[in-house]
């Protein structure tokens, strides 16, 4: 349950209308039938007794609401409690992500951060994800957006915020590439391929390529997901970047995805620190917007 379906249902708890609901909270009917559904799921109980006429709450929706009420006061009073205590926090903070995450996922947290702590000074590196993790461990870094690494080293700390999905693409222009992937059945071994350095995406192609035992033909190794998309459109090769990137990509339009009966493993997106330093008051405070389920 996130914050947006607990106020959902604490106002039709309240009003018993659900297009009463639907306009004062502005969601749709549908949106709003669906959320409920959902918590009912989750719950495993009904909440509401419905029919044409009439709405009500049964005992287990009221017992839900008596919850829900108490964990959205609580929710309000952490969100004061920390404006104020964070509101006069000075000071550097220093931030790494990717190219894709500077404008896919780090404004938002930004858009919040500044919010609680307006007096912040923030320092913004962008560059190749599977370095992420480094920088955060030599101190380049205060904290980093991140794929979670295979081996998560022990003096660091990771939080989750995001499952990416794994696509593996091909270049959406004629070229010698894609004549190659006309071929029934597709010669892997043949298929120019860009290969990762490094890192979580480097060893998702190495397992694929082990469970396919394809021996590859490596036309490139490129640093950066958005360098690899780039160089797919070019009609350079295959390779394996997080969709993320591709949506995010000004060359979109001159890729596509493989359809594999193969399933890649998604990338964890998260937020990592040293853990020594999870106490300090601005990397906390960053820490706790940036994962924080709203």
């Amino acid at each position: 349950m996130d914050i947006r379906s607990a106020q959902l249902f604490q106002h039709l708890a309240s009003s018993l209308n659900f297009s009463k609901t639907s306009e004062q909270m502005y969601v749709s009917a549908p949106t709003l039938t669906r959320v409920i559904q959902r918590l009912e799921q989750e719950l495993g109980a009904e909440l509401f007794f419905r029919d044409k006429r009439s709405v009500k709450l049964t005992a287990a929706g009221q017992r839900f609401q008596r919850f829900v009420r108490h964990w959205l006061d609580e929710w309000h009073q952490l969100q004061v409690d920390l404006q104020l205590a964070s509101a006069e926090l000075t000071g550097e903070i220093r931030l790494y992500c990717t190219v894709t995450a500077s404008y896919s996922h780090l404004p938002a947290i930004l858009d919040k951060f500044r919010l609680m702590c307006p007096k912040a000074e923030i320092k913004l590196t962008t560059g190749d994800a599977a370095s992420a993790i480094e920088k955060v461990r030599l101190g380049d870094a205060d904290i980093a957006l991140a794929a979670h690494p295979a081996h998560l080293p022990t003096n660091l700390a990771f939080r989750s915020i995001a499952s990416l999905p794994v696509m593996l693409i091909a270049p959406n222009i004629p070229c010698k590439v894609n004549d190659l992937l006309q071929e029934h059945p597709i010669s892997w071994h043949k298929i120019p391929m860009i290969m990762p350095e490094h890192g979580p995406a480097r060893g998702r192609f190495d397992r694929w390529l082990q469970d396919m035992n394809i021996s590859p033909q490596v036309v490139a190794k490129v640093d950066g997901h958005e360098a690899m998309v780039s160089m797919v459109a070019l009609g350079t090769g295959i390779a394996l970047v997080a969709d993320a990137v591709v949506i995010n990509s000004p060359v979109k339009d001159r890729v596509r995805t493989l359809e594999l009966h193969y399933r890649f493993e998604a990338f964890d997106l998260g937020v990592c620190m040293l853990a020594k330093r999870q106490h300090e008051p601005l990397i906390q405070a960053f820490w706790q917007v940036a994962t924080a389920k709203n």
